[in-house]
């Protein structure tokens, strides 16, 4: 039997948007924050695709990463549903935005980037895609304000130095040495080894711990 509302009409007697994912996956590479992006007719986008009858958003999501962009395996979340009437010229259309934020490791040689500047694309993105980008470099740094790299971005282990370029590139900021270090050096662990790389003076190397959360004073100094 067909549900009626009180009007008598059943679901299909309401228009339906189509619902889309987009997955804007960021990375670090030549010491700099970019995105992955995909070549479509409307120019440079977020890989995504159309959600199917009897698909979740999850496996949606996954499969424009595999489709688009060659990327699999990736852990990625949501970030929030994109709703503008009028962001797509092809129709109504209701996108639900994802975030990753991988090592470069994880990516294939072929894929294609777009520098992030001052938070944003450098460059333009179709549709709202630039806006999905700059949520997505937000919420990044809100998690890396909460937790030692949480997305694994650079080494196992690695000196405060490179831990410290690391979060200048994600804050896109210069951040002073000393404070950085006092913030962050209660949620790693020592290894006992150094690393003179470049000949330089040793330094320590350190590991994050198995709970790397930083405190509420590291948030505030690198969310400032």
């Amino acid at each position: 039997m067909t549900w009626r509302d009180r009007d008598g009409k059943a679901l299909t007697d309401y228009p339906r948007p189509s619902v889309a994912v987009d997955v804007a996956v960021l990375t670090v590479r030549e010491r700099r924050l970019h995105v992955v992006v995909v070549p479509t007719e409307r120019g440079r986008a977020l890989p995504g695709t159309f959600l199917r009858p009897e698909e979740n958003l999850a496996d949606a999501a996954d499969r424009a990463l595999q489709t688009k962009a060659g990327i699999v395996d990736l852990t990625f979340h949501q970030l929030r549903m994109f709703d503008a009437p009028h962001r797509d010229d092809r129709g109504w259309v209701l996108s639900m935005a994802h975030s990753a934020a991988v090592s470069t490791r994880s990516l294939s040689a072929t894929n294609e980037f777009v520098l992030i500047d001052n938070g944003r694309p450098a460059s333009p993105l179709a549709f709202d895609h630039g806006e999905m980008v700059a949520e997505a470099v937000l919420e990044l740094r809100e998690r890396y304000a909460r937790e030692v790299d949480p997305a694994l971005l650079i080494d196992e282990e690695f000196t405060l130095l490179e831990l410290r370029e690391l979060y200048e590139i994600v804050f896109d900021r210069p951040l002073p040495k000393d404070t950085f270090r006092r913030h962050v050096l209660g949620s790693l662990q020592g290894t006992g080894a150094t690393s003179a790389a470049g000949g330089g003076r040793p330094a320590e190397l350190y590991r994050r711990l198995a709970r790397p959360t930083l405190p509420p004073s590291a948030g505030a100094f690198l969310l400032d």
